[in-house]
């Protein structure tokens, strides 16, 4: 499904945020605020003609791999591939239930979904060694990964990224989502993440940061990426300065809104809210 105006890939953004809240609101549980926070990334890469994959054929060889590190966002990613049509959308309404296909955290065993993922540090370790597997196999296809900014603090991350680098994988994309709140808190108060461009620099990285609502801003920073490997000799992190809990103003920012479901009047609130971004 390729959308072709910024303006469509807004409203579909909008409209997955609405997606995602209803399929946590019945559940009573979910990420929604981490959903949220990149929703335009996840917009851009399946509807914005960046991901190559074919939904009759979810795991057709010579598919672009994403894959998506912090899995605990899952909630976003499950109404894309039921929009899509990878499987029947009445699915999500079974979201953790004994009776659905899948849980809070992502589950490879979905059709469309790479790997299981939720336990975070792994991801970007499984998309270096697709990165370095295509490129022994020589195979065109393209690796993308998100991140979240907290999941940073993981040593695995950085000893991905080192590997990484060095066997050059510029068929290697990664999204940083840069929403600056961990499980508990803001991650400077935690542990300093800034500077984040230059941490990835560092480790050898082309490092590109961005506003990541801005879908213009997002296919800027991908530019013409597939003519990318055996050029660059790189892999590319986009940093997306973005908003945890984005398009609902009394959880936008909020620490305490992480893994929980509105409910009651708040989720009336919340819709409200999301219906006047985007339409019915």
């Amino acid at each position: 499904m390729y959308i072709d105006s910024i303006k469509g890939l807004e409203e579909k953004a909008n409209h997955l945020r609405r997606l995602v809240l209803d399929m946590c609101v019945r559940a009573g549980t979910g990420h929604v605020t981490s959903s949220f926070s990149c929703a335009e990334i996840f917009t851009a890469l399946y509807y914005g003609g960046v991901l190559r994959y074919d939904v009759a054929k979810p795991a057709w060889e010579d598919r672009d791999r994403f894959i998506l590190s912090k899995g605990h966002a899952s909630a976003i990613l499950y109404p894309v591939l039921a929009d899509l049509g990878f499987y029947p959308a009445g699915e999500l309404d079974k979201f953790c239930r004994a009776d659905g296909m899948f849980g809070v955290h992502l589950q490879n065993d979905v059709p469309g979904v790479e790997i299981c993922s939720g336990s975070l540090g792994h991801g970007i370790g499984v998309a270096a060694g697709l990165a370095l597997a295509a490129k022994m196999d020589r195979k065109t296809y393209m690796v993308f990964t998100l991140l979240g900014d907290g999941e940073c603090y993981e040593g695995s991350v950085w000893e991905s990224a080192m590997f990484a680098s060095h066997h050059e994988l510029d068929n290697l994309i990664a999204f940083v989502d840069r929403n600056r709140l961990c499980a508990t808190d803001f991650t400077e108060e935690c542990v300093r993440l800034d500077p984040m461009d230059k941490k990835w620099e560092a480790f050898g990285w082309e490092t590109v940061t961005i506003d990541g609502h801005s879908l213009e801003q997002i296919f800027a920073a991908l530019g013409d990426f597939r003519s990318r490997p055996n050029q660059k000799k790189k892999p590319l992190v986009i940093v997306a300065n973005t908003v945890k809990g984005k398009g609902v103003s009394f959880m936008e920012g909020q620490p305490l809104w992480h893994a929980v479901a509105p409910s009651g009047e708040q989720a009336r609130r919340a819709r409200v809210e999301l219906t006047g971004k985007g339409g019915k």
